[in-house]
């Protein structure tokens, strides 16, 4: 018989001093990178790395597609139904009337998505924390991406924000690409997938280059 092979815990290094690196080298890529960050000034990306995949997903979906006020509203209802506990299980969440969820304000295909994570969870398809920090970025992406109603772009905030990953792009935001066609002064923002193909450069700051591309203003 074979002994299992050990599994490796990916950290991030996010350290200031890793975030000056990453400054420096998309500094040095061209006189655009090198302008935008000096006016922008330090990276001050910061993660948020104490939440379970479950609870990052279901909060995502929560808030997608509306303002800040409106899914802190929502949430707020929905957390209101577990008084005992700061989030609920994915049991306690699936043993829930659905119709008493749909009255925290949840659209129908949202709230399936929701409940969707929590079976998922049970199933073991959303991972732990601590089997997450396991995984590659990719193997993470196309697992998760699996359940219904969760896009490769959710996944990304999950990794950049709770896994804490230091070479992601979204190249699916809106920011992101808009943000680079101002950085080169473009008629168009490039697509998708030019985007990804685009970010090969970055690597490994992938991540801080999508903060400074966020913080881009815009311009006329």
């Amino acid at each position: 018989m074979t002994s299992a092979l050990p599994t490796r815990t990916i950290t991030a290094d996010l350290a200031p001093q890793t975030y000056a690196r990453a400054a420096e080298f998309l500094s040095g890529l061209d006189t655009d990178w090198a302008r935008h960050i000096l006016l922008t000034g330090p990276c001050r990306h910061a993660a948020k790395p104490a939440r379970e995949p479950y609870e990052a997903l279901v909060r995502a979906i929560a808030y997608q597609q509306l303002h800040a006020k409106a899914g802190d509203a929502i949430l707020a209802r929905l957390l209101a139904l577990y008084p005992d506990t700061a989030f609920p299980s994915a049991g306690q969440l699936l043993a829930t009337d659905p119709e008493q969820q749909r009255r925290c304000g949840f659209s129908a295909a949202k709230l399936a998505t929701i409940r969707g994570i929590a079976q998922a969870r049970l199933d073991g398809v959303v991972p732990t924390r601590a089997e997450a920090l396991t995984l590659s970025d990719e193997t993470l992406i196309q697992r998760l991406v699996s359940l219904k109603g969760v896009g490769r772009w959710t996944v990304e905030m999950f990794l950049i924000y709770s896994l804490e990953r230091s070479d992601i792009l979204p190249a699916d935001d809106y920011g992101v690409r808009e943000g680079y066609r101002r950085l080169k002064g473009l008629e168009k923002a490039p697509t998708p997938r030019q985007m990804r193909e685009l970010s090969l450069a970055w690597r490994p700051y992938r991540t801080v280059a999508a903060w400074y591309l966020w913080r881009i203003p815009t311009r006329g």
